[in-house]
């Protein structure tokens, strides 16, 4: 009766000290902002005033399998995720993008997007500022800087960073446009 009492009372005990020692924050609302993407928005370069969307657009990683967009898409604005275990993130933005068989249109296996390819860098220093103990920490980046690299048939014309020394600290604004 002794024994069963006690391991009561210790469990008991227990119990609460694990209820006691957990609390609200031990989990990240998703409403914190975390690290933060690129945010690119295209432009006509005949009248840069005016938003032109970018048609048959697929967006890739370079170094890396993976497509940013779901599929081919037509988007006037552009989210890019940057890399927080390097200074330089590249990608390949491909214009009028259709699907190449490869000349074997009964085998999906060696399909890839095909298309106009303009190829961006964007190179940045990057400091990592503590969020909380749930959220942990989360990469801005400074000095942004965003090039185009020149081929014989770049669509991208120019691009434009919307402050002087470019930081990328949160999603509320535009840091880059392009016009194209």
């Amino acid at each position: 009766m002794k024994k069963s009492s006690l391991l009561f009372i210790l469990f008991t005990i227990i119990g609460i000290g694990i209820s006691i020692s957990c609390e609200s924050d031990d989990i990240c609302p998703e409403s914190t902002p975390t690290t933060p993407s690129l945010i690119i928005e295209a432009y006509d370069a005949e009248n840069p005033t005016n938003s032109k969307a970018i048609t048959k657009l697929v967006i890739g990683g370079i170094g890396n399998d993976k497509t940013l967009t779901n599929g081919i898409i037509s988007a006037t604005k552009i989210v890019l995720p940057l890399k927080t275990d390097a200074n330089t993130t590249q990608f390949a933005f491909i214009k009028d993008a259709f699907i190449n068989d490869n000349g074997t249109p009964d085998d999906t296996s060696d399909d890839y997007y095909d298309g106009n390819t303009d190829k961006i860098t964007i190179n940045y220093s990057r400091e990592e500022i503590y969020v909380s103990r749930a959220c942990g920490y989360k990469t801005i980046y400074r000095n942004v800087t965003f090039t185009i690299v020149p081929d014989t048939d770049n669509w991208i014309k120019s691009r434009q960073s919307l402050n002087d020394n470019q930081s990328v600290e949160d999603e509320s604004e535009t840091h880059y446009n392009i016009f194209h």
